[in-house]
């Protein structure tokens, strides 16, 4: 579970870069690497940080407070 945790925050990781790139530069990365953003592998690597986005989602609802799991509210 722990690696599948930083595999999804790495993909997180590398779609935000990407969209930063995108924004500043119009210069899409994974397209560069991989030979355009139709080639299977692109898509693959899209694909991979639009699942790795949504299984990203439940850990920002999610708390992981010690007080929380005695019983008591959430320390945030």
């Amino acid at each position: 579970m722990k690696l599948l945790s930083m595999l999804v925050r790495l993909l997180v990781v590398v779609g935000a870069l990407n969209w930063g790139l995108w924004g500043f530069f119009q210069f899409d990365l994974v397209a560069f690497l991989f030979g355009g953003n139709s080639t299977m592998m692109a898509r693959l690597v899209y694909a991979l940080v639009g699942i790795a986005a949504v299984l990203s989602v439940k850990s920002i609802f999610k708390c992981n407070c010690s007080c929380h799991k005695g019983g008591g509210k959430c320390c945030m």
